[in-house]
């Protein structure tokens, strides 16, 4: 590499392919670490509807979680030990049923998620949470 010769003088070229190499790899690190900052830092308060949802009731099963930990399904009361065996049998009597978890807002999510996990794994059409309505 020459820097100067005697009949051009000095070359002030600037070299771009270090700059744009070290562009690059500082954009792989903001891209990789900002997910785990992201989800650090946020905190969820999650929303009250507004309004309900209208559908038909023969197709929705209930299930009722209840903040001292009883059991509901339809307003019938069980224990949760026994839900897959009774969200097995109101499953198999119609095809694509919507399974709805209304629980407190103090249970548990591994709780709501157990249920959730329960209702796909028998093969309901829809799985769904609900939420109370906002105070007007």
């Amino acid at each position: 590499m020459r820097i100067h010769s005697r009949s051009k003088g000095i070359i002030a070229d600037i070299n771009m392919i270090p700059l744009i190499d070290v562009s690059l790899i500082l954009l792989i690190i903001f891209m990789v670490i900002t997910p785990f900052l992201v989800q650090s830092q946020i905190q969820v308060n999650l929303p009250k509807a507004s309004s309900a949802a209208t559908g038909s009731g023969e197709d929705v099963i209930t299930v009722e979680l209840a903040a001292n930990g009883a059991v509901k399904v339809g307003g019938k009361p069980l224990k949760f030990s026994k839900l897959e065996q009774e969200l097995t049998l109101r499953l198999a009597k119609a095809h694509k049923k919507t399974v709805l978890v209304q629980a407190d807002k103090t249970v548990s999510i591994e709780k709501v998620v157990a249920v959730l996990d329960i209702a796909k794994k028998l093969g309901a059409g829809k799985v769904g949470v609900g939420v109370s309505l906002a105070d007007k």
